[in-house]
Order: C-alpha cells, then sequence, then structure tokens
C-alpha cells in the first residue's frame, strides 16, 4: 500500500534544468504569451468597434479568443514566475490551475465544432445562411459550447479532487496538467484514467465528426464553384483553418487517447508544450489576422479615427461572395 500524505505544494520540473536555458525559455514564452494577448485582444476589440465584422462567423471568433487568452493565462503566468524565482506551486494553485486547463482545454474543441459549421452552412447553403446562423441560434451555440466543456470535466474532476496524493510533489511538466498529476495519485488511478479518456473520446471524436463532415462538404461546394479566383480565395481560407484544427487535434489525440498514461511523460511534455504554447500562438494569426477581411476592417478602423464619417460595407461571410451576393446578418 502506498504511503499517503498532506501534500501542501509541488514542484514543478519544467522542460529544463540549465539555468542559462531557463532564461531563454523565460524569453520566448513570455514574447509568445503577449503576441499571443495581443493578437486576440486585437480580434476582439476589432470584430466588436467594426460592424463589417457583425457576422456569425466573427461572432464565433470572438468567443474562441476570449476562450483562448482564458487557456493560455492559466498556464503561462505561473510558468513565467517560476522559471526565474522557483518552481513551487501551492496545492490549492495546482488544483485550481488543473481544472481550469481540463475545463478551457476541452472546451475550446466545441467552438472549433461550431465554426465549421458556420462555414459549412455558407458554403453550402448560402440562400439560407441569414436564416439559419440568427442571433438567438449564435448565442445558444456559444452557451452549449461553455456549458458542454464544463459538464464533460465534471465527473472527472470529482474523481480527481477526491483521490488522495502520495508521498511525492513532484511535477514533471511546467504545469499541473491532468496526466502528470494523475501519476502523483494514490491507489487505483484506473478509473480516473478511464473517465478522461471517455471525456476525451466524446470532446475529440464528437466534436472532430461535426468538423470533418463539414469540411468534406466544403471542399466538394468548393470544387465546383466556376470561377478560379473564388475557389482559390476559398481554398486559401479553409486551408489556413485547417492548419490550426490539424495542430490541436494532433497534439490532444497522442495527449488524451491513450488510456495508459505511465512511461510517456517525456514525450507528453513536449507535446503539450505544443498545444499549449504554440498552437495558441498560431491561431489568432491564422484565423483572423492574416484574413484578409479582417486586414480591411482593421485600416478602416483606424482611418475612422481620422475621417470617422466615411462610408462603410454591409457586412457578410467572406465565403458567400463565391455564390450569391452579399447578404446581412448580424450575430451580437
Amino acid at each position: 500500500m502506498e504511503n499517503q500524505t498532506t501534500v501542501m505544494e509541488f514542484i514543478l520540473l519544467g522542460v529544463a534544468d540549465d539555468g542559462q536555458l531557463q532564461y531563454v525559455l523565460f524569453t520566448i514564452l513570455l514574447v509568445i504569451y503577449i503576441l499571443t494577448l495581443t493578437g486576440n485582444i486585437l480580434i476582439i476589440t476589432i470584430t466588436l468597434i467594426n460592424h463589417h465584422l457583425q457576422t456569425p462567423m466573427y461572432f464565433f471568433l470572438r468567443n474562441f479568443s476570449i476562450l483562448e487568452i482564458g487557456f493560455t493565462t492559466t498556464v503561462i503566468p505561473k510558468a513565467l514566475a517560476n522559471l526565474p524565482l522557483g518552481k513551487t506551486i501551492s496545492l490549492r494553485g495546482c488544483l485550481t490551475q488543473t481544472f481550469l486547463y481540463f475545463m478551457l482545454g476541452t472546451t475550446e474543441f466545441l467552438p472549433l465544432a461550431v465554426m465549421s459549421f458556420d462555414s459549412y452552412v455558407a458554403i453550402c447553403k448560402p440562400l439560407h445562411y441569414v436564416a439559419i446562423m440568427n442571433s438567438q441560434v449564435c448565442s445558444l451555440l456559444v452557451i452549449t459550447a461553455w456549458i458542454g466543456g464544463a459538464v464533460l470535466v465534471l465527473f472527472p474532476s470529482v474523481v480527481y479532487f477526491q483521490m488522495p496524493f502520495c508521498s511525492s510533489n513532484v511535477i514533471s511538466c511546467f504545469f499541473c496538467g491532468s496526466t502528470p498529476m494523475i501519476q502523483l495519485k494514490c491507489g487505483n488511478t484506473k478509473v480516473l484514467e478511464c473517465m478522461n479518456f471517455i471525456s476525451a473520446v466524446f470532446t475529440l471524436l464528437g466534436s472532430l465528426a461535426i468538423t470533418a463532415v463539414s469540411y468534406i462538404n466544403i471542399i466538394t461546394a468548393v470544387v465546383k464553384i466556376p470561377s478560379v479566383a473564388g475557389r482559390q480565395k476559398a481554398f486559401s481560407t479553409y486551408m489556413s483553418h485547417l492548419t490550426v484544427v490539424s495542430i490541436t487535434y494532433g497534439s490532444c489525440f497522442f495527449m488524451y487517447l491513450t488510456p495508459t498514461q505511465t512511461n510517456r511523460l517525456d514525450l507528453s511534455k513536449l507535446v503539450s508544450i505544443l498545444n499549449t504554447v504554440v498552437s495558441l500562438l498560431l491561431n489568432p494569426f491564422i484565423y483572423s489576422l492574416r484574413n484578409t477581411q479582417f486586414q480591411k476592417a482593421l485600416r478602416e478602423s483606424i482611418k475612422w479615427n481620422i475621417h470617422p464619417f466615411t462610408d462603410v460595407a454591409i457586412p457578410t461571410h467572406p465565403s458567400i461572395h463565391a455564390f450569391i451576393n452579399p447578404s446581412t446578418n448580424s450575430c451580437q
């Protein structure tokens, strides 16, 4: 029987023991965190103040950016504080970080599925887009995504918080994630691992199924566009989206769709860096900052401060232009 103990704080091993390398990592993490916050805050601000972007697509992107800010802030600020000052975190802080990381990370996949469905309606059912993606439906989809993410992690979290810790308080990671924390639990953790696995299956495979079906129909519709310029514009937009989807799903499939957690911590640590840091940095740039409509809205927002009475166009989903004339819709 394993020794149980009252753990009051944990030691985070991080990703490197070399002092100079830690300062390099501190600089890299700080730059990435600032860029991630800047990109997502810019998305939120521009989509709120510029009525060109008052459409369901950017409504979902705005909520996705809010989610990513929360997810990033759950991990990186504490990691930055630990690198130069010491690698400890309190029990309460660690449990809070674990729950928020698990909950926000799970919720992140549901807006991806929602945005894929929105793109599917815009491409495949353009004449019905305004009627289908009205403000009530948009709000309901976002609320369902947030509630669904919380519900999916609720039962595993209850079991997790009830299990005692063993004598070790060393976490083989730079934050309190579910995989390294399970290794510190006493007793049989198979039930908890199985619950995490089932939750991951529902989250990843369920949202991936919606995303895959949506994009299969999108690609099928795009290849039928008679205009070469229209096909190139649509493919350029959705290939960028698929890049983010591939990185996010690929890393999480490795981390969570394996029931056995043992002897995978070193590789999982590298994958968690990709999923927690790199992917979150790429998302705002790929989804919006490289989007020509967003760039145009950004320029017009800057010009608005100089010429506040400049005429502006009616907002539309960018993909609809390839099929029909613009139609108005607002989802706030």
